[in-house]
């Protein structure tokens, strides 16, 4: 008699899968795994046969031969990815960590080359999870390259060499690049220097290369109205009322002209990377972390991945020790987007001895998350909204969790607190959140809630952070923050410490912020009027938002002139800093004084040298009354 029972017929295929990679493939001895490279062509399904074990939960190490292995999607373990600040959807995975305690995944200076939208580690409710020496890289890259040939003022033309190594087609004059099991066109853009290997200086005035305008036709489309707000930038709504704006042709194969774009033609030479449309190019982290404690990565090098080297989400404890994002061998890019990324995680996060290069976004963002609020359901009950459509599905905490209630009008600060009992999704994007307590009668629909639990302390070490796209570190947390012996050369400020509700709903702020011994080397170098070290809040308001900071012993050798602009801070002490002109670029904004300081008090200058050309090298609007430069 056959068993049909769907379960047993299941764990019966991942026991026969699993039997056809033992033998030369794989080895356990006790709770160990042993790869060897006999499965390097396609190694996916032979790792997924030891999550699927019944026993999986049992293995407290998997090691892998050295060597370079393949994984495939084909055979992978489809999930549905929640991804905050990517793209959520349908994404396989070959190590699906999930619920397991106590393993160690150690590639003993393995490389995995991954293929298509596979997300390589995905962990999930685990707890003392370690990757350790392995790298990460995919045989397509999500970006693609062009080096500018030739270039016509008159005509605003430019040519492109484009080699082999990214295949495209052209639609209807549309440039699509071809990779395996995805596509892009050109999008988002940035111009590189081959010399430096490093983002161009002064981009900002090339790129990003203008793909769209505003549509000529349009009917009636005004008239749709919606009961409830729109984000204009979701998938379904960014192309309403936009229409193509750049024309290619093919001069030969590998070699094509660009007609009308609307900024400066770029430089002949420089190597233009494209990845694709905003909001539709992050598909696959190297790393998913969420709802996880004590996960650590050690001597870890990502080379590349659709999206941030790791994200984590409403996670604990976290180690990141030798992890580098750095791009392969004869790439510009290293990740898409952020090399790293926290997301209302708590406990302590310790980066240290990391390289952050050539990615295509910030190295380090730490925030917590504003949701807005909708509606108020109940006496202890209320509909949130979630705010940015790559923040889809994100929880913003756990029961027992303290809640802030937020009118940024009014103060960057809570006004109320309540405790969380439960979260229902009612979709990805409204949620029902139930408190312990009785909604105050202050709460009104358009206020935000912040989770006031889910802030980690941070230390940031022996760093560098360079070459790439944005920001170095972007800092919103109000726990002990440690920034200190690191190296910064990146496109737009080395640090930001923002107050964000308005675009990525990014909570937090500094109120304990110590940012020493670290060298700033040419920030800002891409054409942007900002202090290399900021802190802003997008609200015009004149309340306090950071608080306790100090700034020592740094040493600053930047092209141009803002180094530091305060915005709304109480406690700032900028001591023993040493500040250089140093000559490598034109300055962009002469104008600049070295510190603008504004809506603030208590700041401090003590023992600076300053041998830059600011003139004058402070300016105040009158905030801080006798403030001078010392």
């Amino acid at each position: 008699m056959i068993n049909r029972n769907p379960q047993f017929i299941a764990l019966l295929f991942f026991f026969l899968l699993s039997c056809s990679y033992t033998g030369i493939s794989q080895t356990r001895k006790g709770n160990t795994v042993f790869f060897e490279t006999s499965i390097a062509a396609d190694a996916t399904p032979a790792v997924l046969a030891q999550f699927m074990k019944a026993d999986a939960k049992s293995i407290s190490e998997i090691k892998f031969e050295k060597g370079t292995y393949h994984f495939y999607p084909d055979k992978g373990f489809e999930i549905y990815a929640q991804l905050s600040n990517h793209n959520n959807g349908l994404a396989k995975t070959a190590f699906p960590i999930f619920n397991m305690k106590n393993l160690t995944i150690d590639g003993q200076g393995a490389t995995f080359i991954f293929h298509g939208i596979i997300i390589p580690f995905s962990v999930e409710n685990s707890e003392n999870i370690k990757i350790v020496n392995v790298a990460v890289d995919w045989a397509m890259s999500f970006h693609s390259e062009a080096k500018i040939v030739a270039v016509d003022p008159v005509k605003k033309t430019f040519d492109m060499q484009i080699s082999d190594d990214y295949p495209y087609e052209i639609r209807n004059g549309q440039l699509h690049f071809i990779k395996e099991y995805y596509e892009h066109n050109i999008g988002q853009s940035i111009l590189f220097d081959p010399k430096t290997t490093a983002i161009s200086f002064d981009t900002e005035s090339y790129t990003s290369l203008t793909t769209r305008t505003k549509t000529k036709i349009q009917n009636n489309v005004k008239n749709i109205k919606y009961k409830y707000n729109v984000d204009p930038r979701s998938p379904e709504n960014f192309k309403v009322g936009m229409e193509d704006k750049l024309v290619v042709e093919q001069l030969k194969p590998g070699l094509l002209r660009v007609y009308n774009h609307g900024r400066k033609i770029p430089e002949v030479g420089k190597i233009l990377t494209m990845k694709g449309e905003q909001g539709q190019n992050r598909f696959a982290p190297a790393f998913h972390v969420v709802s996880s404690k004590n996960f650590e990565a050690n001597n870890v090098n990502v080379h590349h991945a659709c999206g941030m080297g790791i994200i984590v989400e409403n996670s604990e404890n976290l180690t990141l020790d030798n992890f580098n994002v750095t791009p392969s061998q004869g790439r510009m890019v290293s990740t898409t987007a952020d090399a790293t990324h926290f997301v209302g995680c708590r406990g302590k996060i310790t980066i240290k001895n990391c390289t952050f290069n050539n990615q295509l976004d910030d190295a380090v963002n730490v925030h917590g998350t504003y949701q807005q609020v909708e509606d108020i359901l109940g006496e202890n009950s209320i509909g949130i909204k979630v705010g940015h459509y790559q923040q889809q599905g994100f929880s913003i905490g756990v029961p027992g969790d303290v809640i802030g209630l937020v009118n940024l009008h009014q103060s960057f600060f809570e006004y109320d607190k309540l405790t969380l009992k439960s979260i229902e999704k009612i979709n990805s994007r409204y949620h029902i959140i139930t408190f312990n307590e009785k909604v105050p009668a202050s709460l009104k629909a358009g206020d935000y809630i912040e989770n006031m639990s889910a802030y980690p302390e941070l230390l940031v070490q022996n760093c560098t952070i360079s070459k790439n796209r944005a920001r170095g570190l972007l800092l919103s947390t109000p726990r002990k923050i440690v920034v200190e012996n690191n190296y910064f050369a990146t496109e737009m400020e080395a640090i930001l410490v923002p107050v964000e509700s308005g675009y990525w709903y990014e909570s937090g702020s500094a109120l304990d912020l110590t940012i020493r011994n670290n060298t700033f080397q040419d920030c800002n170098i891409g054409g942007q009027n900002r202090g290399i070290i900021r802190f802003e809040t997008d609200d015009e308001s004149k309340n306090i938002a950071f608080k306790n900071i100090l700034i020592e012993n740094n040493k600053i050798n930047q092209f141009d002139n803002l180094i530091l602009e305060v915005n709304n801070t109480d406690g700032l002490k900028f001591k023993g800093n040493t500040i250089t002109n140093s000559g490598t670029f034109k300055m962009l904004f002469p104008e600049n004084p070295a510190f603008s300081i504004k809506t603030s008090k208590n700041i401090i200058f003590e023992n600076n040298k300053y041998s830059g050309k600011a003139n004058p090298i402070l300016k105040s609007d009158g905030s801080v009354p006798n403030l001078k430069f010392k």
